[in-house]
């Protein structure tokens, strides 16, 4: 079900960019070379969610439930978890495209790079606010996730790219997911873990380990989301390709428009 809608969005999205707004998808940070800035986006996503288990359980926010695929193994497990990677890929990466890329440049080409951040950080936040009731979890899950939104925007914006920023999202919901046996967002993959079986230790206050959220939800990551900003937030930026509009973005029906409206402004 995930690649299905996931994968029609992106398609749907790429159309567009292509046939309406009449650009190429390297306009919003799907260049051609892409491979380095994929792998790294893997790595330093799969970093920071080991980071985050390996604080909390540190901590003493979990207890080990069982042991993961290596204690018992099968080729089925194993598929399970690939074929979960591919959809979490195609999630992750529509994700990206439509908020990180569309979006985001979209905002910014008119309204620039602060306002950019902020609208994307609310509607972001809005499309992942509906997985749980209101509750601490959800309060500091929230929180979180508006923390994502800025870092993430800043990744795409500093790397020039959005292929960093689609493999982090996929590497962080899919190692979060199916490495320790924890919820993401909320929900729970009924999966073998691929590291270790993990539950939340009792009596262990909800914001440590985010409760029936999540690690998500838990306030050391907002630690690591908050060095991540930090991090990408004193970077270089590589080129303009989400700070400046590039030339076809807006196809003269739509600049008509803008112009009408800003005369009726004027007026």
């Amino acid at each position: 079900g995930m690649i299905g809608t996931f994968g029609l969005a992106s398609l749907l999205c790429f159309a567009w960019i292509k046939f309406f707004e009449r650009r190429g998808l390297n306009t919003i940070g799907l260049k051609a070379d892409g491979l380095r800035q994929y792998g790294r986006g893997i790595l330093l996503g799969f970093g920071c969610i080991c980071l985050v288990v390996g604080l909390i359980y540190a901590a003493g926010g979990y207890e080990i439930e069982a042991s993961g695929i290596t204690g018992n193994f099968s080729v089925g497990a194993l598929l399970a978890l690939g074929s979960l990677f591919i959809g979490f890929m195609i999630q992750g990466g529509t994700e990206e495209v439509l908020m990180r890329g569309w979006l985001f440049q979209l905002i910014t080409s008119r309204y620039g790079v602060l306002i950019g951040v902020v609208a994307n950080m609310l509607i972001f936040s809005l499309l992942h606010a509906g997985n749980i009731s209101f509750s601490t979890e959800l309060m500091i899950g929230l929180f979180n996730i508006i923390l994502v939104a800025i870092m993430l925007s800043l990744y795409a914006w500093k790397e020039g790219s959005l292929w960093g920023v689609c493999a982090w999202h996929s590497a962080w919901n899919w190692l979060l997911g199916v490495g320790f046996g924890l919820e993401v967002s909320g929900q729970s993959l009924k999966v073998i873990p691929l590291v270790i079986n993990l539950k939340n230790a009792a009596n262990t206050p909800v914001w440590l380990n985010g409760g029936a959220f999540g690690p998500e939800a838990s306030v050391v990551t907002s630690g690591v989301l908050l060095l991540g900003i930090g991090y990408f937030a004193m970077q270089k930026g590589h080129g303009a390709t989400h700070s400046t509009p590039l030339a076809p973005v807006l196809d003269s029906e739509l600049q008509a428009e803008v112009e009408l409206v800003e005369e009726v402004k004027a007026a």
